[in-house]
């Protein structure tokens, strides 16, 4: 079902998709106090003050203003849901635990691309949402995924592993469905390259060759979810942010950004991997844990685990 805003008299919003799907009373709670969160965070993004606000994450990196509050309030929507047993936060050293008995724990990036917004760029929050209060688990045990995009428009997109599905924000602010069931095909005609070329390796540079050879274009806009989102949306491309001859371990960190959207792309059909294992396998070593990825069209990441498997084992 597609059902683009302002195209007919009836919406189906995000709370009625849920219950329709039969999705967990409490799940669907905290998938839709994660949207209610979301409206202050574009309001804030849209009004707020830009700067630094003198404290720092866990990786050292200065905490813009925005990515303080957007932390807070997607913190404070989830303890208002009553059934959040812990937090991992990307702007937080430590699990934050909420409630031992709680139902469901989240880990997310409360605002991804933050550095991105100053230029007017679009950037966006990333969640992934596992049963019991344990979020150090491979990807494949979360039982939801989700993120939002604030760009010209505020979207969002979420699965619970029946299906990946957009909606977007409406003039009351509200979520309602615009696709269904989003689909990526095998292959794509789009790539989004992060990181510095020439410290690529040989297996990922001939990977990058190929794509241009065969006249994929570049669409990259620094910002992981606005790229995610150009995947999915188009329905086919690739994106990758590889191991570099400095960053062997990949930049993105595997608990916040690559396991959601690892997720909601293979519900989409596509696949994600860090050049030799299913991104939704890894068991992670820590809450800082970081990967390479390679991330989108299926015959495209399985092109580039071929690669790196004959020119690099």
């Amino acid at each position: 079902m597609t059902n683009e805003p302002g195209s007919t008299p009836f919406q189906v919003d995000l709370r009625r998709h849920l219950r329709e799907r039969e999705e967990d009373r409490d799940l669907t709670r905290v998938i839709s106090e994660l949207a209610t969160a979301s409206r202050y965070i574009i309001h804030s993004i849209r009004t707020g003050e830009l700067g630094v606000a003198g404290t720092s994450n866990l990786y050292g990196e200065s905490q813009l203003k925005l990515d303080v509050l957007a932390d807070r309030i997607i913190r404070k929507r989830m303890t208002h849901t009553g059934v959040i047993a812990s937090i991992a936060s990307e702007e937080e050293a430590e699990v934050q635990v909420i409630d031992p008995n709680g139902k469901y724990s989240i880990a997310y990036d409360p605002l991804d691309g933050s550095s991105l917004v100053d230029v007017n760029l679009a950037v966006g929050t990333i969640v992934g949402i596992y049963k019991g209060n344990d979020v150090l688990k491979p990807g494949r045990e979360m039982v939801a995924a989700l993120y939002i995009l604030y760009g010209p428009r505020c979207t969002l997109v979420y699965s619970t592993g029946n299906g990946t599905h957009e909606f977007a924000m409406n003039a009351l602010m509200e979520y309602t469905l615009v696709q269904e069931d989003i689909k990526v095909a095998e292959h794509g005609n789009i790539y989004a390259p992060g990181g510095t070329r020439n410290k690529y390796s040989p297996a990922v540079e001939a990977f990058v060759s190929h794509l241009e050879d065969r006249g994929s274009k570049l669409r990259y806009s620094g910002g992981f979810v606005p790229d995610i989102n150009q995947v999915l949306i188009k329905g086919e491309g690739v994106f990758l942010y590889p191991y570099l001859s400095d960053l062997p371990k990949g930049k993105l960190r595997l608990l916040y950004e690559l396991n959601p959207m690892a997720f909601l792309l293979e519900q989409a059909g596509g696949a994600a991997s860090n050049g030799r294992q299913r991104i939704l396998d890894i068991v992670p070593e820590g809450i800082d844990h970081r990967e390479p990825v390679f991330i989108g069209s299926k015959a495209d990441v399985a092109k580039v685990e071929d690669l790196i498997n004959t020119l690099e084992s």
